[in-house]
């Protein structure tokens, strides 16, 4: 028999995320096995972009967007026996998904998760079986319908969001395509600027990094809780997490970064600018934690949110 615990035992934030997350796994998991076989009887050609899909979804990842939707919820006093959070989180993945498959198109990546992305996948397949038309448009076809797919899939879940729940959902989705074009526009003006200044100073829209990335699956959160008083603090707690993560990404130079930033970064940074960059990321995370500090958050949580701002804030990679 499994042992009881309390909500004050300092040990269940962590283990009660860790299960509602093992809930989104199932969720995701089980409703692209459901399209699988549904789709599967009806046209068997059919189910390769949802198997393009699958295979990324379930390929792993950190479900970063996931995580941080529900360690605001249950700070923020959400049931952690709740349903609508687990369709919530599961969607901002499949959300995620799309724009990572989308925006391997554009870049032509060729691995995602150990994996070979979608559209280097299918585009050889064309190739293997000596289809009609060129291979890479057949790949990049397919990819761009998977990514379709993922955003289908997401907002089916999320058709019961009202209110402000609703709203945030709303724009985060324009923000994520207006971010990714500008991303894309000014990599292609030779305008990009990979010292992340514009994160010290708050996010402007259309930032294809922002921090709208940590903001808006807290504010999910605690709206989908019912506190929409938590706004204020959980904004000012994620912008300083977001700056914190992304002057990691810069300073790390890791395989997320272009060879533009890469080649800043190791010209640029001698070892006195890399320490002070360090000590500019600290004091970013004790800014986090000070923004969460004084927050009415169920007992435990406020701690859990300090070791989710050093975790994420101090990692190379997100």
């Amino acid at each position: 028999m499994a042992t009881p615990f309390q909500l004050s035992d300092p040990a269940v934030p962590e283990l009660l995320r860790a299960r509602m997350l093992d809930r989104v796994e199932e969720r995701l998991r089980g409703l692209l096995a459901t399209e699988h076989s549904a789709t599967r009887g009806a046209d068997p050609r059919a189910v390769t972009p949802i198997r393009a899909l699958a295979d990324q979804v379930t390929a792993g990842g950190e479900r970063t967007r996931a995580t941080l939707l529900l360690t605001g919820y249950l700070a923020a006093g959400g049931s952690p026996a709740g349903a609508q959070v687990v369709d919530v989180a599961a969607a901002l993945e499949l959300l995620d998904t799309c724009h990572l498959i989308r925006g391997d198109v554009r870049e032509n990546v060729p691995l995602r998760r150990g994996i070979p992305t979608p559209h280097v996948g299918h585009a050889a397949e064309h190739e293997r079986n000596g289809w009609r038309g060129e291979s890479r448009r057949f790949g990049e076809a397919t990819a761009t319908l998977a990514g379709d797919l993922a955003v289908a899939y997401a907002d089916r879940l999320v058709g019961g969001l009202t209110g402000q729940a609703r709203e945030i959902w709303d724009q985060l989705r324009i923000a994520r395509v207006l971010g990714a074009h500008a991303e894309a526009a000014t990599r292609t003006e030779y305008l990009d600027d990979p010292w992340p200044l514009g994160c010290l100073e708050g996010c402007t829209p259309g930032c294809a990094a922002g921090w709208y990335a940590v903001r808006e699956p807290l504010l999910l959160g605690a709206a989908l809780a019912g506190r929409p008083d938590l706004t204020d603090e959980y904004g000012d707690y994620a912008s300083r997490l977001h700056a914190a993560w992304r002057l990691r990404g810069f300073l790390d130079s890791g395989a997320a970064s272009d060879w533009h930033a890469r080649m800043l970064c190791e010209i640029l940074l001698g070892r006195e600018e890399k320490d002070r960059t360090e000590d500019l990321i600290m004091r970013l995370v004790n800014e986090a934690d000070r923004a969460v500090a004084e927050a009415p958050l169920r007992s435990g949580w406020h701690r859990e949110l300090v070791n989710l701002a050093a975790r994420l804030g101090l990692a190379s990679a997100w």
